[in-house]
């Protein structure tokens, strides 16, 4: 499958990442791979790859590193063993964590910034996406699109996206490159040229990436609803691929003050994971990223919340072609580092991870009610949504939908997943985090997120108990109260009646 190539995303990760709006689609790619496996024969996979052999990644040669591991008080957890990282702090406030492994001779190298959509200045909508373009121009000792010679022409890889929390930036090259790609990501930092031509250039990609993916895609208008029809008060109520009528109305200076106030070495983590010699890989670093003066001005504070929902709302949201009606709900969610996030996560799998998921058996299969129906987990930095989602069947109302949708949902909360659900959905997630940990990008990127989105980099050894460790009891708590116990938006998608003459 061909996507933008600044926003494709990885799939597997224990967060599974947004592209941008579209966060309902993730549901159903999950759907569509079926990733479910019979859990014993995955758990003995596991349970064999978890055993520390030669060149594994999790039998790294331990060095003197800032590594925690969560002990496991249940028999039935699996034990997975620890990603040994070394942890440090340059003088400029850079965050550097590196991970050594030489089973292949390839490495990977992201750069992950401490800023999002919900950084964008009011009314400038947009912007966070704009430089994860504009990165990818010219800066004085680079052409543009020069990074794609020197990751791709080497028979490597880059790839680049924006949340509402981070923008990041991930390369894999064979590790005979990795002196070139430091120097390149260092160079971009500190020397990109932020100049009307650049500008203007990519504003109209962006711009044009939203009439793809908003306007054009049928289902667009109502996935890129979800936040902004949800947040009453938060920043996340911004689009992260922002407005094309924010976008025209920004002039240069506002980029210029947006990528000084964000784009900093004290902003920013960098991580490299692979096929490297660490003394060497320390004097490169700080040959390169080493001198990036800190700027004299602090770091903006992000300060921002959600209010309680008082009510329940209903949103209408309507698009010119929409072949069938849609319905989505949302429910605030607590933050990625809540102690909730993982019965949440296993209850999102359980209502619609793969074919046998609650909602694909009730609402497509059983019930015929719908095309297809999701549920996501959207845990971000701040509050998060809980999106249920579902397409009508042919010839069934959006009443039809939503009743269904509400029912197998709260359902949850009342009737406890099995011991088999269970256990097939934390093979699932654990599965597909294993898996992708077994290269270098999928590694950097699982402790990039750990130490960014969740602010601890140790989390990535202690996620995958955690999920473990859920019970149906935590999962029918969880809904009970995140659910059951809360306000809900109703978003209505249908065709637009103008449209239908």
């Amino acid at each position: 499958m061909t996507t933008h190539p600044r926003v494709s995303a990885l799939s597997g990760q224990r967060i599974i990442r947004r592209m941008h709006m579209h966060r309902a689609l993730i549901i159903e790619a999950m759907k569509r791979n079926d990733v479910a496996r019979a859990a014993g024969a995955a758990l003995v996979f596991l349970a064999a790859a978890a055993v520390p052999v030669p060149g594994a990644w999790a039998a790294a040669p331990k060095v003197a590193a800032k590594t925690t591991t969560k002990a496991t008080s249940a028999p039935s957890i699996l034990k997975v063993a620890p990603v040994v990282y070394r942890e440090r702090r340059l003088a400029n406030g850079l965050q550097v964590i590196t991970v050594e492994n030489r089973s292949s001779p390839t490495v990977s190298v992201q750069v992950w910034y401490h800023v999002g959509s919900r950084d964008d200045p009011t009314g400038r909508s947009g912007f966070a996406h704009l430089f994860e373009h504009m990165m990818f121009k010219s800066t004085v000792n680079l052409r543009a699109e020069q990074f794609d010679r020197l990751t791709e022409d080497v028979g490597g890889a880059n790839n680049a996206f924006t949340t509402e929390d981070v923008t990041a930036y991930e390369d894999v090259v064979p590790s005979n490159h990795l002196e070139t790609l430091l120097w390149a990501e260092a160079e971009r930092l500190m020397n990109l040229k932020v100049d009307e031509g650049n500008f203007k250039s990519e504003r109209a990609v962006v711009e044009e990436e939203y009439r793809q993916r908003v306007l054009a895609s049928p289902y667009g208008r109502l996935f890129n609803a979800f936040s902004s029809a949800s947040y009453l008060e938060h920043p996340y109520k911004r689009p992260t691929i922002g407005r094309i009528e924010d976008l025209e109305a920004a002039a240069l200076s506002d980029v210029v003050a947006f990528h000084a106030r964000h784009y900093r070495p004290d902003n920013a983590t960098l991580v490299v994971a692979g096929d490297f010699d660490p003394k060497q890989l320390d004097a490169w670093i700080d040959k390169y990223f080493g001198p990036l003066p800190k700027p004299a001005a602090p770091l903006p504070r992000f300060d921002a919340s959600e209010p309680a929902w008082p009510t329940d709302r209903t949103a209408q949201v309507t698009g010119p072609q929409v072949p069938l009606p849609a319905v989505a709900m949302t429910w605030l969610a607590p933050p990625v580092t809540s102690a909730d996030g993982p019965a949440l996560q296993i209850a999102a799998a359980v209502l619609a991870a793969g074919e046998s998921s609650r909602l694909n058996q009730s609402l497509v299969y059983r019930q015929r009610v719908a095309t297809q129906a999701g549920f996501n987990a959207d845990l971000r930095v701040g509050p998060g949504l809980l999106i249920a989602y579902a397409i009508a069947a042919g010839g069934k109302s959006p009443a039809d939908v939503s009743a269904a949708l509400l029912a197998e949902v709260t359902r949850l909360a009342t009737t406890p997943p099995s011991a088999a659900e269970l256990a097939k959905v934390k093979t699932q997630l654990v599965t597909q985090a294993f898996m992708s940990r077994q290269t270098p990008l999928g590694l950097a990127s699982a402790i990039a997120e750990a130490a960014v989105l969740e602010s601890d980099a140790a989390r990535v050894n202690t996620d995958l108990d955690d999920l473990q460790r859920v019970s149906a009891a935590d999962v029918q708590r969880v809904m009970r109260r995140y659910v059951l116990g809360a306000r809900k938006v109703t978003i209505d998608y249908r065709q637009d009646e103008v449209a239908k003459k």
